[in-house]
């Protein structure tokens, strides 16, 4: 596991108390129940304590804090399953921005996104499809600038966003992202309904036409290396959502009687939460070991990152089935928390990269 330092174990503490405080598990529930994407109040005192500049530079605004940083809040965050688009505008839109945009670009944008005055959503995925491989939008020259067609699904925090970052493919095959304003003529959104309650939408792309300078540089390389911020983040929300599931289902175990007895004297839920324990550790030290590798920009980031998505899928899916059948009758009801959890893992394992996508990538990573 990490070390952290006093910064860090500040930030962490901070955003732990700010989740006690603020956005307790009915937060999300008030949210989901209105049909809203996100409560843009409690965004913007996220912004406002500065997580959505953590990624950021000094100079546009921001902490420029690592990834690490972000995954030590977006933990936080995962633990009550708090709704807001940090993932996609403060780990994935910063990362676009500052490895492949311009000076311009990243004036333009970086400082709104480090206030909370702009959210960004990446659209890549077409059929459940999101590498650089499988990019089906096409990116065609128009004069001194380009011309998008093609349909994207789903774009997650896609229904709200500020700002849309495109995959397209341009002439020659290569995959590549451009900057696209949501209303610009040609785009169209349509709202999805999730099983986690957060924000999605399609986002479809008739002859939109964009400048030369929307496009970001880097082509397929910067398309992986922003998915992989991405992947690490979400790995570290998913963390915290599991931790949080466990802890809640170990104290349940410690105060329900049946037969007379505590159930968590039983030894067959003894074992079934020390295999919950055990996931949860090893899944902790991979999170941080891409976090980590990522700030150092390691050559097997890519290969840590999969190992940490991989087993943040296994691990939350475990502790969220375990939550629902420990909890008995109670954990089948729409007003118990279980049901939240297990349906935020099945996302969450979805986004980025399902735990099967990342273990085929970890292996072609290490050459089988």
């Amino acid at each position: 596991m990490a070390v952290l330092s006093d910064e860090q174990g500040m930030l962490r503490d901070m955003a732990a108390e700010w989740v006690r405080d603020r956005a307790p598990i009915s937060a999300f529930r008030h949210v989901a129940d209105a049909g809203g994407a996100y409560d843009p109040a409690l965004y913007a005192e996220i912004a406002g304590m500065g997580w959505a500049g953590v990624l950021v530079p000094e100079a546009h605004g921001g902490a420029n804090f690592g990834v690490l940083g972000l995954g030590l809040v977006l933990e936080e965050l995962g633990r009550t399953l708090v709704a807001s688009p940090l993932l996609s505008t403060a780990a994935i839109g910063a990362s676009a921005l500052r490895l492949g945009g311009s000076a311009r670009q990243q004036a333009a944008w970086l400082p709104r996104i480090a206030s909370g005055e702009v959210t960004v959503a990446l659209a890549i995925d077409e059929r459940g499809r999101h590498d650089p491989a499988h990019i089906g939008t096409r990116a065609s020259r128009d004069g001194d600038g380009w011309r998008l067609d093609g349909i994207k699904a789903p774009v997650i925090d896609g229904g709200a966003a500020d700002l849309l970052i495109v995959a397209a493919t341009i002439e020659g095959g290569e995959a590549t992202l451009f900057l696209v304003a949501p209303d610009a003529k040609g785009v169209t959104r349509m709202a999805y309904c999730r099983i986690d309650g957060r924000d999605a939408a399609q986002v479809r792309f008739d002859g939109v036409a964009v400048d030369g300078e929307a496009l970001l540089a880097g082509g397929a390389g910067l398309i992986d290396r922003v998915l992989d911020h991405g992947r690490a983040a979400l790995a570290a929300e998913m963390l915290g959502s599991a931790t949080q599931a466990f802890e809640t289902t170990n104290d349940y175990l410690k105060t329900r009687v049946q037969f007379g007895q505590l159930i968590g004297s039983f030894q067959a839920l003894q074992h079934r939460a020390v295999a919950m324990l055990a996931e949860l550790v090893m899944t902790r030290s991979a999170v941080e070991a891409a976090l980590a590798a990522i700030d150092a920009d390691a050559p097997d980031q890519a290969a840590l990152v999969s190992l940490a998505k991989a087993l943040a899928g296994d691990t939350f899916r475990l502790c969220a089935r375990e939550m629902v059948q420990m909890h008995g009758g109670i954990g089948m009801t729409e007003e118990h928390d279980a049901g939240l959890y297990y349906k935020r893992a099945a996302a969450a394992d979805a986004f980025l990269g399902n735990s099967a996508f990342h273990r085929e990538r970890y292996a072609r990573l290490g050459g089988y």
